[in-house]
This record gives C-alpha cells, structure tokens and sequence, in this order.
C-alpha cells in the first residue's frame, strides 16, 4: 500500500545539503511538521503530545531527583525529605515527579480508550497498537518501581505486595522472587534493583514512543470516521488532510495549556491529594497498615487480582483441573495480566468489518459500561476485600474479560453497523461545510 502523496524536503543552502546528505535531521523534522493528517481529528486526539510532554517532564525531573535521593533503606525516606525541604525547589520537582506520573496515566488511560473506540487497533495498524500496549506495561513497571523509592510504609508493604505475587508462579516463583527483591524479603538489594530500573526505564520507553511514532506516520493516522485517507493523486490526499504544521500543532498545543493549567493547580494547591498519607511514614517492616492501597492508576487491575478468590468456581475449576498447579493466587495474577493481554490482543478479538464505533450502535451501548466498569473496578480497587465489594469486584472483572473475548467477536457478527462516510472529506463537510459552502456568492 502506497504512503499519502506530500511534499518532500528540498534541501537549499549549502549547509543544509551537506547536512542533509550526512544525517537527514532537518528532513525527517520536515516530514514530521508538514506531514498529511486526516482533518477530522477531533479532541481525543490530543494525548499524544500530552503523553509526550509528561515523558520529558518524568525524565527532567527525574534526573534531578537522582542526584539527591539516597538509595538505602536507612536513609531514602529521609533523602526524600531532604528534598522537599532543603533543595532549591525540591518540593516543587518533587510533587511535579509525583503528580507527572497521574497525568501520564490520565492521559494513556484516555489514548487507549480512544483507541478501543475508534479502532485504532484495525488493520493496518496492529503493530502500532502492540507497541503502545508494550510503552503501557513498561509505563505500569516503572510507575511501581518509583512508589518503592520514598520507602513509606505504602512504598514498603506495596512493594512486599506486590513482589509476593511473583511467588505463586509454579515452579519457578520463589527463584523469580528471590531474583527480584535481590534476597529473601523487601530490603536494601530491593531499593537499589528498582531505583536502578527506575531511571532506566524511562530511557526504553522514550525509544519505544519513536518506534510508535515511526509506526503510525507510515500507516497514517487514524480518524474519527475510521476512513483511510484517499492514496491516489496528492490532490486526493489534499482534499482529505491538513499539514500537521501549524493546524494541529497549534491545535494540540492550546489543549495541552489548558490541561498544564488543571496540573499546576494540583501540584501547587494540593500536591499531595492523590497520594496516601501512610506514605510519610517511614517504612516499618514490623507494622503492617491496615489496608494496602497501590497508586490509583494502578487500582482497576489490584481490583481483578483480589476478585479471584478460593470461593470463586471458575478458581476451584482450574485448581482441580491442574491438579493443585493453579493457586487462587496465580490465578489471580494470571486474570491481572490477562485483562491487559486481551486489551493488546483486541485487532484479533474485534471482528468487525467498520473500523469506528462511531458508527456501530450496538457497541456503542456495551463500550460504555466497559468504562463504567474501568471506573468501578478502580473505585473497587481501592475498598477493603469485603463483602460487598469481592462480590462487585469478581462481577467487574467478568465483564471486562466478557467485552474483549466474547461480545467484541459477536457484535462483528449480529451487529448491523451504520454506513460510514465514503471520504474524510465528506465527514468534515458535514460537520464544518464544504469549501464551496464558504464561497462569496457572485
């Protein structure tokens, strides 16, 4: 399939073409900023230079903190402290580090959602989809490993947690758990393996969102309709796009001011809202709080890992079928991991012929109450593991498995889709007027 006919880059002055014929920087920004995009996009599609800044802010900030946080059990929790109080502007790298990373998973848990409805997991895009799953697990790893780093007591008693998970794997868990932690229990060996990923990590995503970006610029962008701009002529392609530069960079540039706004107000009024307060108390390896509580962003999933308990069937099923293999416990981490594979494995689960909700009424309905049920397992996550929450909880995380592996593939076959727009352009002509339309009349 060919690409969408655009301008190329000309290089004019000496220093250009020498530069150019060397490392073609100049052109490849070119190519970035002039590219085609559909000129539908409407405001869902403003993530991803939220995404993009979120990263560079975590990896500036990061950078700074490391050169004062402490990475010993003895003294990280006050290092940490160190910092808020005494580095010139520690407190405010601090709390724009912690609540960075909220905004980042606000922003992918929006992107991801956007993606799922307006399928842009659909051929030809699959592998542009895998990679943004892998940039999110990636995301989750670090996020975890950072909550370690402040060594409070949610830091600690997640991370013991959390790490004791790993254990339940047949076979290999308790060599897996040793290697992780770096000896028996949570302790200094622990800090140091995931302060070191900490500030690895970041690196590795950072070039995972170039491949990301690399993948979508040569498949082209999806829209709002789910319509693939016309590849014929350039005139064609004109008709259907805009120049990312400026009409979108202008565009997603004002979005991202009016969400910096919402986020300098928490980080400057209430920094420490969307923390716990066990975590300014330094880690006790002889209390345990009462109630273990992971970062919210993490909750959906803390929520399906509790569900699965010895009293559910589905359990006691894979128990005795396995002959005893198959714990509560690993079946609870197997049903954690397995709610973000069937999310990766969606372009093979959606068997849909219309790439966009937008015009699939039936799913519609049943993609809405998959993000009530996202907002209910989150809220879950976060109850104690009562009655009547487990019961809620174990509900929740059925229909999350439920949507991806049985009513996506049924609604491909019993659902009657609406008729998409035949171009990119009569969409937007039926939202905006057509060019004609702004003519004077003669």
């Amino acid at each position: 399939m060919g690409g969408i006919p655009h301008d190329h880059y000309e290089p004019k002055t000496k220093g250009e073409k020498w530069l150019d014929s060397r490392l073609p920087i100049v052109g490849l920004m070119y190519t970035t900023l002039t590219a085609p995009t559909p000129k539908n996009l409407n405001w869902m599609w403003i993530w991803g230079i939220v995404l993009t800044f979120c990263l560079a802010l975590q990896i500036v900030t990061g950078i700074v903190l490391a050169m004062h946080y402490t990475p010993h059990v003895d003294n990280a929790f006050a290092s940490v402290e160190h910092i808020t109080r005494n580095v010139n502007g520690g407190y405010m790298l601090r709390y724009l580090h912690a609540n960075g990373a909220s905004l980042f998973f606000v922003a992918v848990y929006a992107h991801i959602f956007r993606g799922l409805y307006y399928g842009s997991y659909k051929s030809p895009r699959e592998v542009t989809w895998i990679i943004g799953m892998l940039i999110y697990l990636l995301m989750m790893a670090t996020g975890f490993m950072g909550y370690v780093l402040p060594w409070g007591q949610m830091s600690f008693w997640g991370a013991t947690v959390i790490t004791g998970l790993f254990g339940a794997i047949p076979f290999i868990g308790d060599t897996l758990q040793t290697f992780l932690l770096g000896g028996p229990a949570v302790d200094n060996a622990t800090l140091n393996r995931f302060f070191s990923l900490h500030y690895l990590l970041p690196f590795v995503i950072a070039g995972l969102v170039i491949v990301h970006i690399w993948a979508f610029h040569t498949t082209g962008n999806n829209n709002p309709t789910g319509v693939e701009v016309r590849r014929g002529s350039k005139e064609e392609a004109e008709k259907d796009t805009l120049p990312f530069w400026p009409y979108f960079v202008i565009k997603d540039l004002f979005a991202l001011a009016v969400i910096l706004a919402v986020f300098f107000a928490i980080v400057g009024f209430m920094p420490n809202y969307l923390g716990h307060p066990d975590n300014y108390i330094e880690a006790n390896p002889l209390s345990t709080p009462a109630h273990i509580v992971p970062e919210w962003y993490f909750l959906p999933f803390y929520a399906i890992l509790r569900a699965f308990t010895a009293e559910v069937w589905v359990v006691q099923i894979a128990t005795f079928v396995t002959g005893g293999i198959v714990t509560a416990k690993f079946f609870g981490v197997l049903a954690m991991f397995g709610a973000i594979a069937v999310m990766a494995l969606v372009p093979w689960l959606d068997t849909s012929s219309v790439r966009s909700g937008r015009f699939r009424p039936m799913f519609k309905w049943w993609f809405a109450l998959l993000v009530i049920d996202f907002f209910a397992l989150m809220w879950l996550g976060a109850m104690p593991a009562e009655e009547p929450y487990a019961s809620f909880s174990l509900i929740a995380s059925a229909y999350w498995f439920a949507y991806f592996l049985v009513i996506l593939p049924l609604l491909g076959v019993i659902e009657k889709p609406d008729t998409p727009p035949a171009t990119i352009e009569d969409d937007f002509a039926a939202h905006y007027g057509s060019d004609a339309d702004k003519q004077p009349a003669e």
